[in-house]
């Protein structure tokens, strides 16, 4: 059975032995329940599916969510684990099971806890988010999504990252007239009519604006071009895919409508084919604050989209913080700084007994 009364490290390695690719969640779903039934008091604990939920009712003023996801990406020659003198090597080590190592060891130790608190260990969320096992439990068991401020233990630094950016992307067509090469004076050439909006998207000046002292940076950015018939046939048709991260100060309509500005004049047909809201911090809520001077003001914008946003959809305040670089995750020789597992379950441990 997983120790949650060892240091988290050493936890961290146990969750990282026990391979939970998406869909493949069922044992260290098992694990993580039996190890919460048999070590924590004062929880009460249920399956969903491959996630386990559990939480205390101690009518404490305030209620913290603590959230994250059991599965990893495919596992890439990295399992089981391996330390060296600084690091613990393996997939999922910082995407995130040394942040639900931390949660589940601060569940098992804090004996008297300053809020109420509610863990969440879901499956799917490597996956496509209608997978997404926090849209069964809100579906299925809303109730436990309610809270003061969430905490997902996503790979952030030690820092504490608020909120996060909302993601848009749209195709932006061309349409032409095919003919041969050798007259091309006959067609109508679509790829030249992407030139001027890749001229827009180089001369684009994002912007950047700062919510609750953390400061976002937004981008536009082509991502995927495709047109073209053969090597002698002027094409009839083009097609990029550009993206937009915005600022979680705008709507999705919003966001919408800026990105129709910069095309705006332009002989093209712009279609929007995906689009996900981004949170705002919400720092200002006195649950998110005390997070907040309880990590030394460590705090940034979060640069991505994460499930904060579907927390900061049911109105509470969302950020992400855990041990892990955000850049290792999913690689081959991802790791876990020792030093930052440890930081961040003092930090938590501070905040969650007040």
């Amino acid at each position: 059975m997983l120790d949650l009364h060892a240091d988290p490290i050493a936890l961290t390695a146990a969750l990282v032995d026990i391979p939970s690719v998406s869909r493949d969640e069922a044992r260290i779903a098992g694990e993580v329940e039996s190890a919460l039934r048999a070590q924590t008091s004062g929880y009460e604990i249920i399956r969903n599916g491959d996630a386990v939920l559990a939480r205390t009712n101690f009518g404490l003023p305030s209620r913290v969510v603590l959230a994250g996801h059991l599965d990893t990406v495919p596992i890439a020659d990295n399992v089981p684990s391996r330390f060296d003198a600084d690091h613990l090597y393996g997939c999922g080590t910082s995407d995130m099971k040394s942040g639900d190592a931390v949660f589940l060891h601060l569940a098992a130790t804090i004996a008297e806890p300053a809020h109420d608190i509610t863990l969440i260990f879901y499956d799917c969320e490597e996956i496509e988010a209608s997978a997404n096992g926090l849209n069964r439990i809100q579906r299925e068991l809303p109730d436990w999504l309610t809270a003061d401020v969430a905490i997902l233990g996503e790979p952030s630094g030690g820092y504490i990252e608020a909120g996060c950016q909302g993601t848009l992307r749209v195709v932006i067509s061309a349409t032409g007239t095919r003919a041969h090469s050798a007259r091309s004076w006959l067609g109508d050439n679509a790829i030249h009519k992407l030139g001027p909006v890749l001229d827009r998207l180089s001369g684009y000046q994002a912007r950047m604006v700062e919510i609750d002292g953390c400061t976002y940076r937004e981008g536009l950015s082509a991502v995927k071009i495709d047109g073209g018939v053969a090597g002698n046939v002027i094409p009839d048709a083009a097609q990029l895919t550009v993206n937009f991260r915005f600022a979680p100060d705008r709507s999705p309509d919003q966001a919408l409508a800026h990105v129709r500005e910069v095309f705006d004049g332009l002989d093209v047909h712009l279609e929007q084919t995906d689009v996900a809201a981004g949170a705002l911090p919400g720092l200002s809520h006195p649950a998110a604050a005390a997070l907040v001077a309880a990590a030394d003001g460590m705090v940034r914008a979060k640069f991505g989209w994460t499930d904060v946003a579907r927390f900061a959809a049911l109105g509470i305040p969302a950020v992400n913080y855990g041990p892990g670089d955000p850049n290792l995750a999913h690689k081959r020789d991802e790791r876990v700084s020792l030093a930052q597992i440890t930081a961040v379950t003092e930090t938590l441990r501070r905040y969650l007994t007040g």
